[in-house]
């Protein structure tokens, strides 16, 4: 066998492996975490990796572009080298040149090889998510981190997390395609590349995780992201750690307290002031979005006219150029009194220009980073203008700086916990999480359903991620074992491809569309359709190989139907081989109406079976013992007593929902409701597994 061959099957061993483990056997079961341990660690790697290139990339950018044309050199934060000096500009008249040329080089580059790379990369991910099954094109990852490395790094107003999110969600998508997975698995690929970028990025991988799972809905999360998401932001955070050291981006803010109950008051008048500013954020951002859309110009051209506005902007207020942390940094201490007031108070609504002409330009970078030092700087500015004549104001502005952070953007980002994890995180501080909880709750509060985040849906319940967990719930319960038909049609790699272009015809008219190609040992070589057919002109004595496909999806016996139904309306195809789990050769196939017809089977026994539920049941609990008769047998085949109907199994803390293919284990925990007068038998066929009885409902 050749190398290729080898490998090839490797993969297939192990893409069948994952693809068994189904959802349903819970987010804390060992096949559940072996699996998420493997994908997450993959993914954590390409974070962490993918944030030191853009990292370097854009401190390279800026180097040249701002320092050495421009004679530009902004603050920097405690972590990144904390040179919070205030320097003057060497030469203003070229900051307007080189903002305008970033944007420019950065639009031709997005808009001629990847669009879709246009903006904040975190909201495209989130779509992803939602509306694309997971599906991400490779591609968009290092068009999106070269755009954005020359749109931060020649001073326009953008976050550095959007791109590394992208970086890791995309390696996420294409893991999940590569081994074949589930749309649903997919899904959770992209969710966990997201929290794992951000987290890498920002040294913070506690609140990267949480934020995989808040980020996706508005009044929702994603709980099955949280523990793989865990494990790739650690993974990214400890790659990126060792290269550009651990410390948090604004230093350890360890002198910072909270001692008197009096400034709730002051945090809350914040949290409620970050609530009003936020809507601004998201409104004003969205705006001037519009206004560049209907400007006629080529879509290229548009991020060079935002950096020429930054960079006029910055003639007046350099502290708009960058990422702007430095200047974040310097909002936390008494060097703050050193800036002009109107410096100080102007500074969050020029931040929201700069940032809507940097990005919803057409340029590329992300939103978050923005929305932290807008949020940082306006506690900077309520701190200095209350200063000195609201009692008990404390006499550094480090805890309005860090709160104001949580609450604006946490409350915007319908992302409160995550936020307030991620900024407690970058500051190396938790003293200020009572009073972040009153400000962002308020800031939370107030923002209602205005999101910074279009993609965001409210509730799993709106997402087509979940459409049939919702609109189908039994699907759940089932396998596609419970679909599984013959192929109807099947073709040999040398078959004339003629030949089987005739059996394909007169076999359309029984509604077949194609069939899998099968080699001599049984094994899939690819499949065949009507589509194969058309799409490429061969010669009249070509053969079937000349002609097929490789299968985009291959099944397994054990995968829950739901998961199954959505990963091929998402592929869009009508039916997927099933190979068989121990020897890998083709044991049939599954349809999409094969599915909707297992749906409609299994809803008409499941009512069978509840209508044999006399008025007045018993609801028992059962313990699967080493002598049940359940044991050796899936549940099609056990005989239960008359009227008895098996409602759940708890294994090792996870509630399964059987189905006929269940096979029990010693120690399962059954919910079994039976009539009044067949609790005897059910007793009895459980020997001494039975407890007492739990509920008598009527």
């Amino acid at each position: 066998m050749s190398a290729i061959g080898v490998v090839t099957g490797a993969r297939e061993a192990l893409a069948r492996r994952l693809r068994a483990v189904r959802e349903a056997d819970g987010t804390e079961s060992t096949r559940f975490l072996t699996k998420w341990i493997f994908l997450a660690v993959l993914i954590g790697i390409v974070a962490g990796v993918g944030a030191i290139v853009f990292y370097e990339a854009i401190r390279l950018v800026s180097h040249y572009a701002l320092g050495v044309v421009a004679g530009v050199y902004p603050p920097s934060p405690a972590g990144e080298g904390g040179d919070t000096t205030v320097r003057a500009f060497a030469r203003p008249w070229l900051v307007p040149l080189v903002t305008t040329l970033g944007g420019l080089i950065s639009g031709v580059l997005v808009f001629t090889l990847a669009p879709e790379a246009e903006g904040h990369g975190t909201d495209a991910a989130i779509a992803s998510f939602h509306y694309r099954a997971g599906q991400v094109r490779a591609r968009i990852a290092p068009i999106k981190l070269i755009a954005s490395a020359i749109t931060i790094g020649s001073g326009g107003s953008a976050g550095r997390e959007g791109p590394t999110a992208q970086i890791s969600a995309s390696f996420g998508s294409l893991l999940a395609s590569l081994l074949g997975l589930s749309a649903t698995d997919r899904r959770l690929c992209v969710a966990v590349g997201m929290g794992a970028g951000i987290g890498a990025i920002f040294r913070a991988p506690l609140g990267g995780a949480m934020l995989a799972a808040e980020i996706l809905y508005v009044h929702d999360l994603e709980a099955e992201a949280i523990i793989p998401a865990l494990i790739a932001s650690i993974v990214g955070y400890a790659i990126f750690g060792s290269f550009t050291g651990f410390e948090p981006i604004f230093g350890t803010q360890g002198n910072i307290v909270f001692n008197n109950p009096v400034q709730l008051l002051y945090f809350a008048a914040l949290g409620l002031l970050c609530g009003l500013v936020g809507i601004t954020y998201a409104r004003g951002f969205y705006g001037i979005e519009r206004l560049f859309r209907r400007l006629r110009l080529p879509r290229a051209v548009k991020p060079a006219l935002g950096g020429l506005l930054v960079g006029l902007i910055a003639l007046a207020l350099p502290q708009v150029l960058g990422t702007g942390y430095g200047w974040v940094q310097i909002g936390m201490s008494q060097q703050l009194l050193t800036l002009p007031l109107w410096i100080v108070v102007l500074l969050p609504f020029a931040r929201i220009l700069a940032t809507g002409l940097s990005i919803s330009s057409g340029g590329s970078g992300g939103i978050f980073g923005p929305g932290m030092v807008i949020g940082g700087m306006l506690g900077a500015a309520f701190w200095r203008l209350t200063y000195g004549w609201l009692p008990g104001m404390p006499n550094e502005p480090a805890s309005f700086t860090i709160v104001a952070m949580m609450a604006l953007f946490g409350g915007i980002a319908h992302a409160p916990l995550a936020v307030m994890i991620m900024v407690a995180e970058m500051t190396g501080n938790l003293t200020l999480l009572a009073p972040a909880m009153v400000a962002v709750g308020l800031a939370t509060l107030l923002v209602g359903n205005n999101t910074i985040y279009r993609s965001q849906l409210g509730s799993r319940a709106d997402s087509p991620a979940h459409r049939y967990q919702f609109t189908l719930p039994l699907l759940a319960t089932l396998t596609v074992a419970d679909a599984l038909e013959p192929a109807p049609l099947t073709f040999t790699p040398d078959e004339s491809l003629a030949h089987a272009a005739e059996r394909l015809r007169a076999a359309s008219a029984t509604g077949v569309t194609g069939g899998p190609v099968l080699d001599n040992a049984g094994h899939i070589a690819g499949v065949l359709t009507a589509g194969d057919l058309t799409r490429r002109s061969l010669p009249t004595d070509a053969e079937v190989r000349a002609a097929m496909s490789a299968p985009k999806l291959r099944l397994d016996r054990s995968q829950a139907l739901d998961d199954t139904l959505d990963t091929l309306v998402a592929d869009h195809l009508s039916w997927a081989p099933v190979l068989d789990e121990t020897s890998g050769r083709v044991a049939g196939l599954v349809s999409v109406a094969g599915i909707l017809q297992a749906y409609k089977v299994g809803i008409g026994r499941t009512v069978r079976r509840a209508a044999g539920i006399a008025p007045g049941s018993v609801l028992l609990e059962a313990v699967v013992t080493p002598g049940s008769p359940l044991l050796g047998q899936p549940l099609r085949a056990a005989l239960l007593p008359p009227e008895t109907l098996l409602i759940t199994c708890r294994r090792e803390g996870v509630v399964l929902l059987p189905h006929g293919d269940t096979e029990f284990q010693p120690g399962d925990v059954l919910t079994i409701v039976t009539a009044r007068d067949r609790e005897a038998d059910v007793r009895q066929y459980f020997g001494g597994g039975v407890r007492d009885e739990t509920a008598a409902p009527s």
